[in-house]
């Protein structure tokens, strides 16, 4: 049997297989809350061993794409009770990704047309956000130059996620993932060529780490350790993140801070497919020789690369994102080597209903091709 299909005890939370769906952005959320489609969706997918939400946002601050589901409203927590219902009902887990874009952002966006906010005043160049351009249109839009976080204020960003974590756990999700990849605010702190700071969270490369360690710390104490886990995505390069000096220790003294922590996971995302630089194997074994605890790692995985990381011990879980969208069935597939249907590429980000909750899982292709048969 494929080791992709063992059953896995996540520090308490037990999972049906080590198949990880990844968390995956769908602008289908109209009015920023979960909706009917989004529970069925969700449902559909239900038999992978943990579900990891799509990114959503802790504030209207923390917003950089329009039509993503919140997680700081009464009705949003409402919206996502619904799916953690749906998931649970199906015997799944799911995990809340808790997101803060930082400078992918737009004025549009923000309260009373403000400025988004970053480690830095820095625009991310060649970067676009999801808003509303000059003439009112939504549409991908070139993200706005941020303004500074003053120290006092990230304080603020960090009780903002301790919050909807809290939140979080009230709308029934088994935990959260603080979103700290991919160049958003994390990322945007602990990048040292782009984080000039003179303060406390700027310079050294615990100085960089500290508002991502204080975040984490924050979340533990409210909703308990286990329930905490945080995407990472080392040398990614998406919006703008430049290569620096001290890259690879930071990530490494990155892992070793929550190795002491006794997390539920730390989620690696390997950008190596999208922008050509990523972790790569090397860099995969000393992050796991440094991190102790359960590490799942996305990034263009097939089936057989996620049963060769497995068996090589380089990883517990395997995440899969677009096979997730076009495949609501991927782990029956896995376990019959059934054939995978391909993501309808134009439909990803549409905000409409085709390309969403609508692809069949196998046994619904048969039957359809047998009809058309008949």
């Amino acid at each position: 049997m494929s080791p992709l299909l063992n059953s896995y005890d996540m520090g308490g939370i037990p999972l049906a297989n080590r198949v990880v769906m990844a968390p995956m952005t769908r602008c289908r959320a109209k009015s920023m809350v979960p909706d009917a489609q989004t529970v069925l969706y969700y449902r559909q997918r239900a038999g992978a061993g943990l579900i990891i939400s799509e990114g959503s946002q802790i504030s209207a601050e923390g917003t950089g794409y329009l039509y993503t589901p919140g997680i700081y409203t009464p009705e949003q927590i409402d919206g996502w009770k619904k799916v953690t219902k749906a998931v649970h009902d199906e015997g799944g887990k799911m995990f809340v990704q808790l997101w803060h874009v930082g400078r992918m952002s737009h004025v549009s966006l923000q309260k009373n047309g403000a400025a988004p906010v970053s480690s830095v005043a820095v625009a991310a160049q060649n970067s676009n956000c999801y808003a509303y351009g000059e003439n009112g249109e939504p549409g991908p839009i070139q993200a706005s130059e941020p303004r500074a976080l003053e120290t006092r204020e990230v304080a603020g960003i960090t009780s903002d996620f301790v919050t909807a974590g809290v939140e979080a756990m009230r709308a029934g999700f088994d935990g959260v993932e603080i979103h700290g990849a991919n160049g958003y605010i994390f990322d945007q702190f602990a990048n040292g060529a782009l984080n000039t700071r003179v303060d406390q969270y700027g310079g050294s490369t615990m100085n960089r780490l500290r508002f991502t360690l204080e975040t984490v710390d924050a979340l533990a104490r409210e909703v308990g350790n286990s329930r905490v886990g945080i995407r990472l995505s080392p040398f990614g390069r998406l919006y703008d993140m430049q290569p620096f000096d001290d890259e690879e220790n930071t990530w490494l003294t990155l892992a070793n801070e929550l190795s002491k922590r006794d997390l539920a996971y730390v989620h690696l995302s390997d950008q190596t497919a999208f922008t050509g630089a990523g972790i790569g194997r090397e860099f995969l074994g000393r992050f796991r020789d440094a991190y102790e605890g359960t590490l799942i790692l996305t990034g263009a995985l097939d089936q057989d690369a996620g049963e060769e990381l497995v068996e090589l011990g380089l990883t517990d879980l395997a995440g899969f994102g677009r096979p997730f969208v076009s495949n609501p069935d991927l782990v029956e597939r896995f376990r019959n080597g059934w054939p995978l249907s391909p993501v309808d590429m134009p439909t990803l980000y549409t905000g409409g209903e085709k390309g969403y909750a609508d692809y069949p899982a196998y046994s619904e292709q048969l039957e359809s091709t047998s009809a058309d048969s008949d």
